[in-house]
């Protein structure tokens, strides 16, 4: 580190500290009347009723700012968005750029909540909105979460109570945004593909490892963007975020996701998948956030990162909205023409950066507890050092786009996916007997326990054959010349690691129909061996060298079974077929 860089992060360290007693409002000290539940107790966060009371009021207010319901959530009640507009005009817009932001999809880390109520009534008093940003602002969107107020979080440093993980139906909504099963999730696309948002920010609050920082982020992942964006986002809007941030007294380090015991041993950048709010914009060419303030840090300091933080993305926004309409523009026309497509991807550990980090020495001592060794980190012994940095992924898997899918009408959960999420489909005319490629799934596992509600899918292969089936009228085309491309390749390949068939979407597919009697069928398949020479050879073959094999007469019976026209071209076929 330079003489330069220590001084810098040192101010910063200094201004974080002193930052956590100044009020949180940057454009002036607000009168009593206007103050939001947190600021007139910092141990507070406001409750449900009070944060949409809170934007009812502002929306009586100012011309410029809109409260709209925009469907319903897993606990009846509806989901809300706030749009705040200097021209008054609350829709998308081609000349104009939409950034979104989420709160409270984890209730429990309200940080962003507080802050945005507080950040919407200072740009509309201040009259200081961006005059070619489109603000969204989701109050609190997991509104079943939120109404369950109580002290779950058992690391964290206030405020008093708070809303819970889980939602109305326990899902954990940061993990529903492919499967969709949550009504939040189903209203939450329905905006987001009517708002078309080029920049997104998901408010939350870490747990884990003790550190200086009050303040950490992931971005989306910079190798799984389309290049365009991606290199926009990595160059030049993170870099100026950094330094506005540090300006602010609030120094950011990557995600804390680390190598080892204790950040010091290296970070790992996150890989948020579909499934996650980040990796399901990514789909659409809209880079993201997910702010992470530190649990342990006093509950003012943690509020007033968040605002710093919504406040310098919305200003990036301000001053480069060309630029990054024009970006998400021709990584939509990009997407459009893309051949091959990433299903999935690893870290690659020989590419390694660096960050400054601001720690705490870790040590080990005696467990109150238990007696034995526990990890803790001393206050007293704060650091500033460069730690390894590995944020570098490389492709695992990837495959060529076909000409279109199709997809028969019997899977109108899977098709209604398709619509909600902007994806365009043809109807056929009339019943047609086509060509296609066909999947047979043959390997795959699943998980030994529930996640999310489902025992998802992984290692998942496949083999092709090429065969006509018979489609009838009102079955659905899917053409790949569209710049929602990524989510159509991504979710429905099986072998994507977010994909429909992971999600447990297809898996009766994987259950037999028909079988055979043993008595019955042992003669027919007597007389198929003895008619077969080339099946008689597979037999034998398999026999020498599978033991297990060998010795189990029905799975004999089974593996000849399978090679008569008895047995169901259905099974494991996977039901979207590919036509080239």
């Amino acid at each position: 580190m330079t003489k330069r860089s220590f001084l810098l992060f040192r101010l910063a360290r200094l201004s974080l500290s002193i930052s956590w007693l100044i009020p949180v409002a940057v454009f002036g000290q607000p009168k009593p009347s206007d103050l939001t539940p947190y600021e007139r107790d910092t141990n507070q966060t406001a409750t449900y009723s009070q944060i949409i009371s809170w934007y009812q009021q502002l929306d009586r207010q100012y011309e410029q700012a809109k409260l709209v319901e925009i469907g319903k959530t897993d606990i009846g009640k509806p989901l809300h968005l706030f749009l705040l507009a200097s021209d008054k005009q609350f829709t998308a817009r081609p000349n104009r750029i939409t950034l979104l932001i989420n709160n409270g999809i984890h209730p429990g880390e309200p940080e962003g909540i507080d802050a945005c109520m507080m950040l919407a009534r200072d740009l509309l008093k201040a009259n200081k909105l961006p005059k070619n940003v489109l603000i969204a602002l989701v109050p609190v969107y997991n509104v079943g979460g939120s109404l369950n107020r109580g002290v779950s979080r058992v690391n964290q440093n206030g405020p008093e109570s708070y809303g819970f993980r889980g939602n109305a139906r326990n899902l954990n909504l940061n993990r529903d945004f492919i499967k969709a099963e949550a009504e939040n999730t189903k209203a939450f696309q329905t905006m987001f593909q009517s708002l078309k948002p080029q920049v997104f920010i998901d408010n939350h609050t870490s747990d884990g490892a003790d550190y200086q920082h009050v303040l950490t982020y992931f971005a989306t992942q910079k190798d799984k963007l389309q290049p365009v964006v991606s290199g926009y986002m990595t160059r030049s809007f993170q870099p100026e975020l950094d330094k506005m941030l540090t300006a602010k007294g609030f120094p950011p380090a990557p995600y804390i996701n680390h190598a080892g015991d204790t950040p010091e041993s290296g970070l790992i950048g996150y890989n948020d998948t579909p499934r996650y709010s980040t990796g399901y914009a990514a789909l659409f060419n809209c880079f993201g956030f997910t702010l992470e303030t530190h649990m342990w840090k006093p509950y003012p300091a943690r509020v007033k990162a968040s605002y710093a933080f919504d406040e310098a993305v919305m200003r990036l926004c301000e001053r480069d909205a060309q630029t990054i309409l024009t970006n998400q523009q021709r990584a939509n026309e990009a997407v459009r023409q893309q051949e091959t497509f990433t299903l999935s991807t690893k870290l690659d550990r020989t590419k390694t950066d660096s960050v400054t980090f601001l720690g705490y020495a870790a040590g080990y001592k005696p467990s109150d507890v238990s007696g034995l060794k526990r990890l803790y980190y001393d206050r007293a012994k704060p650091f500033t050092k460069r730690v390894p940095y590995w944020n570098t992924f490389s492709i695992d898997m990837q495959v060529d786009k076909p000409r279109s899918y199709i997809i028969p009408q019997a899977w109108q959960e899977v098709i209604g996916e398709l619509k909600r999420n902007g994806v365009t489909l043809q109807t056929l005319p009339k019943d047609t007997l086509m060509g296609v490629s066909a999947y047979y799934i043959t390997e795959y596992k699943s998980a030994q326990r529930p996640y999310e509600g489902h025992f998802i899918h992984t290692g998942v292969k496949v083999k092709t054959e090429p065969q006509r089936i018979q489609f009838y009228k009102g079955d659905f085309l899917i053409q790949t010349n569209q710049a929602v491309n990524r989510y159509i390749v991504e979710t429905l390949e099986p072998q994507g690691v977010d994909s429909f068939f992971a999600w447990n979407f297809f898996d009766s597919v994987l259950d037999q129909k028909e079988y055979f009697s043993d008595y019955i069928f042992e003669d027919t398949a007597a007389e198929l061996v003895k008619n077969n020479p080339a099946l008689k050879k597979q037999l034998e073959e398999k026999r020498a060298t599978d033991k297990a094999f060998a010795e189990n007469a029905d799975a004999q019976l089974d593996f000849i079974y399978r090679q008569t026209p008895y047995y169901e071209k259905t099974h494991n076929r996977y039901p979207v077929y590919r036509l080239n």
